[in-house]
């Protein structure tokens, strides 16, 4: 009687706080001021503050549908690299209908965290490996893009392993680039960064496929950066010029993020890209040092552990 109570109470709280989220034109309060977007969307906010106080009121979440997670920065904060309406139609169009064909996929059953469903997604078949691909690669992608100027530079040790596997950085993006140009990875795909065997590489793969998975074509490993090649991820401004684009989207990679995802890699851990626990980190389940000021660590109904600046 008394959990059915809590619970009640719970979903008045809950309605209320979602109410006065909604209410708001934008959560910048809640950044430090260094790292405040320029805007973002007042359902993304509301959502995102909705979700985090269900974990803290102890709603199971478990059995939710896997949610297409908002975007940490404005439509617009990756510019000129990539425009605000690529940013829209890709995130709001694209990757909703990855993640709504999953959930079909798996209606009635459980939905663990994404990640796991990658390893036998192949085999699994064409709704694992394209629409459970495609949500996880998107949650991933949008994760490690920062804002421009924001996303600092690879770790000392990041850096080092680079120059050990490429030669230089200029090396590694010229191999990276070529990768994911046309001619070798002629249509759609991907284009990673990965760690094999404690090892830096670089492979492609096609459709919505990712190095977690059995039997992948390419090289399996766990990937710590990828650019997707897909033409709706820059057809609007760049039309047939790739290899452009790829150029253009170093200015906004997270290499905060990618660092502290090599470091998990070195400890055989892949990118976790489950919506369903992103909460934590506005809850403060995921603290960070008050040395770090400039820490984005607001994420809205997604997993967060990216920083922007250094």
């Amino acid at each position: 009687m008394a959990s059915s109570t809590r619970r009640v109470h719970g979903f008045v709280a809950l309605a209320a706080f979602a109410l006065l989220a909604s209410r708001c034109a934008n959560l910048v309060f809640f950044l430090p001021v260094d790292v405040q977007p320029k805007s973002l969307p007042r359902r993304e906010a509301a959502a995102g503050l909705a979700t985090a106080l269900s974990v803290l009121l102890g709603m199971d979440q478990a059995a939710e549908a896997y949610e297409v997670p908002a975007l940490p920065y404005a439509y617009d904060a990756l510019e000129p690299s990539i425009d605000k309406a690529t940013m829209e139609f890709h995130h709001d169009k694209h990757h909703l209908t990855y993640v709504t064909n999953i959930n079909k996929a798996l209606e009635g059953k459980s939905q663990p965290p994404l990640v796991e469903l990658q390893k036998t997604a192949i085999k699994d078949g064409a709704a694992f490996r394209n629409s459970g691909g495609g949500a996880y690669n998107h949650n991933f992608f949008w994760l490690e893009m920062a804002p421009t100027g924001q996303g600092g530079e690879p770790s000392e040790k990041l850096a080092a392993a680079i120059k050990d596997s490429f030669g230089s950085m200029d090396e590694f993006k010229s191999k990276f680039e070529a990768a994911g140009a046309p001619g070798a990875r002629f249509g759609s795909g991907w284009v990673w960064l990965i760690v094999a065997d404690g090892k830096l590489a670089i492979t492609s793969t096609p459709n919505q496929d990712n190095p977690l998975m059995d039997g992948v074509d390419g090289t399996a490993g766990i990937p710590i950066l990828g650019c997707d090649v897909w033409e709706h991820a820059y057809y609007l401004k760049y039309q047939y010029r790739r290899p452009d684009y790829i150029k253009a989207w170093w200015d906004v990679v997270n290499w905060n993020q990618v660092s502290a995802w090599y470091e998990d890699a070195l400890a055989g851990k892949a990118p976790s890209a489950d919506s369903s626990t992103a909460a934590a980190a506005l809850v403060g389940a995921k603290r960070t040092s008050s040395k770090t000021p400039s820490s984005f660590n607001l994420r809205l109904n997604f997993q967060a552990n990216s920083q922007f600046g250094t």
